[in-house]
């Protein structure tokens, strides 16, 4: 048997354990709170030493939002890269389309027009032509109306002056002569001969050397030149429709080239000299979107003849 004294002191140890307890107890919980509460919460709000937890500051701009800007601005980007295209495309449509309505009109065999003038009444001067230039502001220009009785004898020296007429086979008497080749033989040569028939007012000899030059030389690279000089000579001699040809030429085969814009504002005033309205005011239109850089002279030549076309 125990003895009484021995479990008289085991009840007060029971005692004394119990009134410890709630102590032990709460130490104990504070730290398991600490322990498994931090295990739960990602690096950056982990408590030490039961410190409040450091609020994490989020931006305001995160990267989806980027990426949506981003996208935003490619979709733009796009879309008026689209609307370039679309515009480029309408406007080769409408030469095109140009240039099928003229082939129709050829080779349709439609009768001819009236003349603007009567029979033995004076020619029409110089002055009053539809230029795509104004003579009094560039007179040494390709193709300038001189007035009658001061041309020189022989054309000024350049780049693109004609070679001394005098050196040739036989001197321009009339308007049926045949246009003598120069010796050289060179395209060079034969498209200043031109030009000097064209600053000569000689329109028809002008006309019969452009044409040889296509023929002997189709693929120089002096036919954008060409063509648009032949056009030049026969708008001088009232051939509308042959000079529009001349001038769609330039247009469409050579876009790129230095007398496209002048050659699409004579193509307007070609049409508009043999009643086609409607084809001269888009053809006119399209001068300043298609060449948006041309020069100040070629969008004055525009504006000029929209108002005498009535667009």
């Amino acid at each position: 048997m125990i003895p009484f004294t021995a479990r008289l002191s085991t009840v007060f140890a029971c005692v004394a354990l119990i009134m410890a307890a709630p102590a032990v107890d709460t130490a104990f919980a504070q730290a398991d709170n600490n322990f498994f509460g931090n295990i739960f919460r990602p690096p950056g709000q982990v408590r030490p030493n039961n410190q409040p937890a450091q609020p994490v500051e989020i931006p305001d701009e995160g990267i989806s939002v980027r990426i949506d800007r981003i996208e935003n601005q490619l979709r733009q980007m796009t879309g008026m890269i689209e609307q370039l295209q679309y515009r480029n495309q309408q406007l080769e449509t409408q030469v095109k389309h140009l240039q099928e309505q003229l082939d129709m009109r050829m080779s349709g065999g439609a009768a001819p027009r009236a003349p603007l003038t009567e029979p033995g009444a004076a020619p029409t001067q110089p002055g009053r032509r539809s230029d795509a230039f104004d003579p009094s502001q560039q007179p040494a220009a390709p193709g300038a109306p001189r007035p009658l009785g001061t041309t020189p004898s022989s054309a000024p020296g350049g780049g693109n002056a004609p070679m001394d007429l005098g050196s040739l086979s036989g001197a321009v008497a009339g308007g049926g002569q045949v246009a003598t080749l120069p010796p050289s033989g060179s395209s060079k040569d034969l498209y200043d001969l031109g030009v000097g028939y064209l600053q000569r007012q000689d329109y028809a000899l002008a006309s019969q050397t452009f044409k040889g030059f296509v023929q002997k030389y189709p693929n120089d690279r002096l036919l954008p030149d060409v063509y648009y000089g032949l056009g030049e000579a026969d708008y001088s001699r009232q051939s509308y429709k042959e000079a529009a040809q001349s001038f769609l030429k330039v247009s469409a085969d050579y876009p790129n080239a230095v007398k496209a814009p002048d050659a699409l504002l004579r193509l307007g005033q070609s049409l508009a000299a043999i009643g086609e309205k409607d084809a001269a005011c888009a053809t006119l239109n399209a001068v300043n979107n298609k060449y948006p850089r041309a020069s100040a002279s070629i969008k004055q030549g525009v504006e000029r003849e929209q108002k005498r076309a009535g667009c």
